[in-house]
């Protein structure tokens, strides 16, 4: 850091402490402001993965961090903005050689800050399900298709005398039948 000139705004990969991923982030934010460097260091992201999982019959959404112990700080690099970063408590330095900050490429940034949704769903095609809510609730059929995208089932109903019948569900409106 022997330049004090600014430079360009870059993604930088902060390492942190296992599990201060948020507080890291939340002080560097605080001392941004308190420092008046809103010019310098722009924006700080803990790179999370959503995540949809059933339980009991209901959608639940859960964040798990994508690389815990890191911290990505859109930041121009002076003297001044690194002893910051550096400073703050759970830091442990700049990802990069002898933790000089090496900026990220854009192939990189895309890549850890993908956000596609993870869906958790336990049911695939074959298998037997029991339709919790709607009008045909209670009955049981076998999953044709899966359709994690519109969050939809197509499953195959035994109606009355023996008859068959394609219905269309929502993911959560099912459940698996045990066997």
């Amino acid at each position: 850091m022997s330049e004090d000139r600014p430079g360009t705004l870059e993604w930088y990969v902060i390492h942190t402490y296992s599990g201060y991923e948020n507080k890291v982030k939340d002080n560097l934010e605080k001392a941004v402001e308190n420092n008046g460097m809103q010019n310098l260091i722009t924006e700080v992201v803990v790179p999370v993965e959503e995540s949809i999982e059933l339980k009991n019959g209901k959608r639940v959404t859960t964040y798990h961090k994508t690389f815990p112990g890191y911290v990505l700080v859109h930041m121009i690099i002076t003297n001044e903005s690194w002893y910051v970063v550096r400073n703050i408590r759970g830091v442990t330095g700049f990802v990069g050689p002898d933790s000089k900050p090496i900026p990220l490429s854009q192939e990189e940034l895309d890549r850890m800050l993908n956000t596609s949704t993870v869906h958790e769903f336990k049911i695939g095609a074959g298998e037997q399900v029991r339709i919790l809510s709607g009008p045909l609730e209670n009955f049981t059929g076998e999953v044709e298709e899966v359709d994690l995208v519109r969050q939809k089932l197509r499953v195959k109903v035994k109606m009355f005398l023996g008859r068959e019948m394609q219905v269309e569900v929502e993911l959560d409106q099912v459940e698996k039948v045990k066997e």
